[in-house]
């Protein structure tokens, strides 16, 4: 990006390619979507090559504090890797870019449950409130899905500090690299049946979920659903998921 300074010289500009990308989605169409259903697909927030470099990185343990296999926890079928802090460009460049458009949504959800609203204008303010409370491991996933593998509904909580809202990034071409694999959310509304959605996501798009409940309206005002969420069985080939969540575990 160029522009001009005060004496007519042209000044060059650092781009940040992914808070552009974050900044082209309809974010009052995004709010609208994520108050209505509990989550809201993205633009492309990943290159193909980055995708590609992200799924490459897997295999690189230097960069990983810790490697789940979820059969033996009963979480599902696949891996997922928590990457140490610093985070790769990418990373932690998406979770900056997307924190200050998440934040008014995360502010009014709790406004409307009559919560207090803890977080900061600044991402690195609100990990700095984390690291202060005891949580300061880094949160950031990268998962990986084979054939049969599956992700068991859940939620990502890790500690008393939690950001409600969270998102996923798809690192590979659906119907090509993978069939099945659809992003599964289950809200149990108050005083009703739970409701779920499904989701199939396409290559290098987020998707931008909540994390523990969302409000709902009620008779009573506003109630608090949770929510859960996981993965479908991969029918075929391999998926790999980067997930952001903004608050660090205990």
């Amino acid at each position: 990006m160029t522009l001009a300074n005060s004496t007519g010289k042209k000044v060059h500009q650092p781009v940040d390619p992914w808070r552009e990308r974050v900044e082209s989605a309809d974010w009052a169409a995004v709010t609208e979507e994520v108050d209505e259903y509990g989550g809201a697909l993205l633009p492309q927030l990943l290159t193909h090559a980055e995708t590609v470099a992200l799924r490459d990185a897997y295999a690189d343990d230097e960069l990983f504090r810790s490697t789940i296999t979820m059969g033996r926890h009963r979480f599902g079928e696949g891996r997922y890797r928590y990457f140490h802090a610093p985070y790769p460009e990418p990373i932690e460049r998406l979770k900056q870019a997307l924190y200050p458009r998440l934040l008014p949504i995360a502010r009014d959800w709790w406004t409307k449950l009559g919560r207090e609203t803890p977080w900061p204008d600044t991402l690195d303010e609100w990990l700095d409130m984390c690291h202060e409370a005891g949580q300061t491991k880094s949160t950031a996933i990268l998962l990986k899905y084979g054939e049969k593998d599956w992700n068991a509904l859940h939620r990502d909580l890790y500690g008393d500090l939690v950001f409600p809202l969270q998102v996923v990034v798809n690192l590979n071409e659906p119907g090509v690299d993978h069939t099945g694999g659809e992003f599964l959310l289950l809200e149990q509304r108050p005083r009703a049946q739970s409701r779920g959605t499904a989701t199939l996501l396409p290559h290098g798009h987020g998707y931008v979920f909540t994390t523990r409940d969302r409000p709902v309206k009620s008779a009573r005002g506003w109630s608090a659903a949770p929510v859960r969420h996981g993965v479908s069985a991969i029918r075929s080939g391999e998926r790999h998921t980067l997930a952001l969540v903004f608050h660090d575990a205990a």
